[in-house]
């Protein structure tokens, strides 16, 4: 039998999707405002071993820095402007800390999706450093982070360091053991690109006791299909569009 999914239907990406810096915690506020109660955040390490969000493993397209992330000191990081390249509104807006972000949520009774981001080559280091980050961030707390990533080895390195925190398999394409690798990793749930999933793939997942969710959803005529095949979570960019509490 599957676990229960504490999780709500809708979630909003990287924080607010595109209306503001992704990643960032003017970005959360911004989807908190719009009635997000749950969000979809990449986390990646720094040099230095501390968990901050990052999607890319470049700096390039979304703060004033260059070269590879994880390659820098977070005290070097800490200095780059992360929300200038979107608009002047933003200009100056922080990367945040995965302990930042946890504060802002926990604080504000929000739940998070991880997905592990890590650097190239640094994909078991990532997994472990950071569900050990988040099992204590979210010690003793009614609902704890669910855990995300395309990386196997990620999956695996935290399923061995925190067993205990819920994990899923994100897929954009559909491999031939999808099913036995997320029964592997102990996953409650497959995360697949919306237009991945059909009736028949719904069935199966099923079958896996697996729970399905999709990214990223932001059409109304997809997300009404999705729905109708049981989709129980669903990563939209759209926060303006969908109302999480309808």
């Amino acid at each position: 039998m599957a676990k229960p999914w504490p999780y709500p239907t809708w979630v909003a990406h990287r924080g607010a999707g595109k209306l503001a810096p992704e990643n960032t915690l003017a970005a959360f506020r911004l989807g908190a405002a719009h009635g997000y109660r749950m969000f979809e955040c990449d986390v990646k390490l720094s040099a230095d071993g501390v968990p901050f969000l990052l999607h890319d493993a470049t700096l390039e397209r979304t703060t004033n820095g260059e070269g590879q992330a994880g390659d820098k000191p977070w005290g070097e990081l800490a200095q780059l402007d992360a929300g200038g390249w979107h608009s002047r509104a933003y200009a100056g807006e922080p990367l945040p800390t995965l302990a930042g972000i946890a504060r802002f949520c926990l604080a504000n009774g929000l739940l998070l999706n991880i997905e592990i981001k890590p650097t190239p080559g640094a994909e078991a280091a990532t997994g472990a450093a950071v569900a050990d980050a988040a099992a204590a961030l979210w010690a003793g707390q009614p609902v704890q982070p669910l855990l995300t990533s395309f990386q196997v080895a990620s999956l695996q390195a935290a399923q061995a360091a925190q067993p205990a925190l819920p994990r899923g398999l994100l897929l954009d394409a559909l491999t031939a053991d999808w099913a036995q690798t997320a029964t592997d990793l102990g996953c409650q749930v497959l995360v697949c690109k919306h237009s991945l999933w059909t009736a028949v793939l719904a069935q199966q997942a099923q079958a896996a006791g697996l729970r399905m969710a999709s990214y990223t959803v932001n059409d109304e005529a997809e997300a009404q299909r999705l729905c109708a095949l049981g989709e129980h979570t669903v990563i939209t960019d759209r926060v303006d569009l969908f109302a999480p509490a309808r």
